[in-house]
């Protein structure tokens, strides 16, 4: 990605199949269609970060498309779900990704094999767990990993349980993302903890995609936050940082008590519904030259 191309590209709404999808995982709430703005973003910070770190990393599309696109030197991930941290922990294994690999080739997605996965115990494998959370996370509603989540009745286009089990995808996205193992970071842990532990480093960029107040105890297993909090604590970080969210009363008034500025921006989801969410940061001028989004709708200011 050629940072001096890219700035001069107007921003469209963004349609997230128009997005190199990197991450194995089906996330809700995923952020494909922010890479464009964050693409933007990073190429006009001045100096340029070397280092991103992404403290609800999830599926960490934009952390993948920030190593992928050579848009910082390493990027860190970390994660709270423990099934999730299991997948990110044996891809970036030095024989990790092959294994979950071989394991994901050689299953044969019968009904009578995911129901067996999925109902083995948690006492397995590091790697078992991983594998069966990869399942899991192809084979229920949307993606969702909460606790109770449902899994798919017809699938796509009606093939049933298997329909989003694609394991040549699946393999070629795990091993594109360990060859860059050396520039990524995971961590098992809380993002806010490890914000606060890197609060004051000022060569470190942050992307911030916690779990919104609203859907987030529908989605996500470790849902409960104190948003306030997090917006306290990204006000005091040393670098520059950038925050997703969704368009919110609440979520605005907490951006002007802390002096950030938010936009609203338009994107496009899977299925094609046109929708906006919040940008968040200190500054928004890397956004003013983007016509595209300011005839969408009126720049916000809170």
């Amino acid at each position: 990605m050629k940072c001096a191309a890219m700035q001069r590209d107007p921003l469209p709404v963004v349609n997230v199949a128009s997005v190199p999808q990197r991450s194995p995982f089906r996330y809700p709430g995923g952020k494909t269609w922010l890479v464009p703005y964050v693409r933007r973003w990073l190429c006009r910070l001045r100096p340029r970060p070397a280092e991103l770190i992404e403290p609800f990393a999830g599926g960490a599309i934009v952390g993948l498309t920030v190593v992928f696109e050579d848009l910082v030197e390493r990027v860190v991930l970390v994660e709270k779900d423990e099934d999730v941290a299991a997948v990110w922990v044996t891809m970036l294994e030095p024989d990790g990704a092959r294994w979950l690999v071989e394991r994901i080739l050689a299953f044969d997605p019968t009904p009578d094999n995911i129901h067996a996965v999925l109902a083995e115990t948690a006492t397995s494998s590091l790697r078992e767990r991983a594998f069966r959370t990869l399942l899991r996370n192809r084979v229920q509603r949307g993606g969702i990993l909460a606790p109770g989540a449902g899994l798919l009745r017809q699938g796509e286009n009606g093939r049933g349980l298997a329909s989003r089990w694609y394991p040549q995808t699946l393999a070629r996205r795990i091993l594109d993302i360990a060859k860059r193992r050396d520039r990524i970071r995971f961590i098992a842990g809380d993002g806010i903890a490890e914000m606060r532990a890197r609060a004051d480093r000022p060569g470190v960029a942050f992307y911030l995609d916690p779990p919104y107040a609203g859907a987030g105890r529908r989605l996500y297993r470790h849902a409960e936050l104190d948003h306030r909090e997090l917006f306290t604590l990204a006000r005091r970080l040393a670098g520059p940082f950038l925050m997703s969210y969704e368009d919110a009363p609440e979520i605005r008034a907490l951006a002007a008590h802390h002096g950030l500025e938010a936009r609203p921006v338009p994107m496009r989801n899977t299925h094609h519904e046109r929708k906006f969410e919040l940008l968040i940061a200190r500054e928004m001028n890397w956004l003013d030259a983007d016509a595209a989004t300011a005839r969408e709708r009126p720049r916000d200011r809170v």
